[in-house]
């Protein structure tokens, strides 16, 4: 399922969907094993004001690396789209691939020295040390999480989204109380599901999932009336995987936003780098052009009303 970008303009979103269509999945990356990966192609170069110098605490040979001379990042598997294309982190494509690529370039890795390890999602914030020196992954940062791993400043503000069957009933709802009666789904340990209990208070508990795929399979046989996931992965999910499906809705942004970061080792040095990386990637606007690059907007995701 190789693709350049999803757009949110409905003539490119077609035009992406026969792209997709026409190509065929490649396996070859090396990921799960930790070698290094190979060189992507990537359409964003770095923001030189950003690359740390020789005699910057940040420069790439006074780093403490969990690999002396690599940048090993870790992400779960599957991974998947719009931020990791093939289910292959190392090829450079997908949101979240181009952001760790640029990130890595900024800090004067080539390619070759980064290399991916798998890091299943709920085992990334968990309290201990770490075999990755970062771990990207629609980590959300949260208070509870930030008490036992550091996080990055956010690279992407989210929020999250409804998905059901368009012939299904809570297709139509426009409220939060409206999907209180309904049967819905999430991956255990995401905001997704905190997101069903904390805000929309279902009736009945909620159907909790090992991952994604496993929800997305329950919404497809009928065993529950809808998923929540974040937004950017609804409108993939809808416009690729489940046609029949529908956005429902998107929910009012809570305390302002919500962020993803990039996870680190409680206290890691790494993450003030990164941060200083990713303010120069803010600054020159190559963060945005990665982000129109792979990311969808808003449109066609109504906001839900209490």
């Amino acid at each position: 399922m190789s693709r350049r970008r999803l757009v949110v303009v409905p003539a490119v979103l077609a035009a992406g969907l026969l792209a997709l269509a026409a190509c065929a999945p490649n396996n070859s990356g090396q990921s799960s094993s930790g070698t290094p990966s190979p060189m992507p192609t990537t359409a964003n170069p770095p923001s030189s004001s950003s690359v740390p110098t020789p005699d910057d605490p940040c420069a790439k040979e006074k780093l403490s690396l969990v690999n002396a001379g690599k940048l090993t990042i870790g992400t779960d598997s599957p991974a998947y789209p719009p931020y990791f294309e093939d289910d292959d982190p190392s090829n450079g494509k997908g949101f979240e691939s181009a952001v760790a690529y640029a990130v890595a370039k900024n800090l004067n890795f080539a390619p070759e020295e980064v290399q991916w390890i798998v890091v299943p999602f709920n085992k990334s914030y968990a309290p201990g040390a770490k075999d990755f020196d970062f771990d990207i992954n629609q980590i959300s940062i949260t208070p509870k999480r930030a008490e036992v791993v550091t996080f990055s400043d956010g690279y992407y503000t989210v929020n999250q989204a409804v998905i059901a069957l368009a012939d299904s009933p809570v297709a139509k709802a426009t409220s939060l109380a409206q999907l209180q009666a309904a049967k819905l789904g999430a991956q255990v340990g995401t905001t997704s599901l905190s997101y069903i209990t904390e805000f929309i208070k279902p009736t009945q508990e909620p159907y909790v999932y090992n991952d994604t795929n496993d929800a997305k399979s329950a919404l497809r046989n009928g065993q529950i009336d809808a998923i929540v996931v974040d937004l950017p992965t609804a409108f993939y999910i809808t416009a690729v995987e489940i046609p029949k499906g529908k956005i429902v809705g998107q929910f009012p942004a809570v305390d302002g936003y919500e962020e993803f970061g990039m996870l680190f080792q409680k206290d890691n040095p790494l993450a003030i780098c990164v941060d200083k990386v990713l303010s120069g990637m803010k600054d020159s606007g190559e963060l945005e052009q990665i982000t129109n690059d792979w990311l969808v907007g808003g449109a066609d995701a109504p906001y839900f009303t209490e």
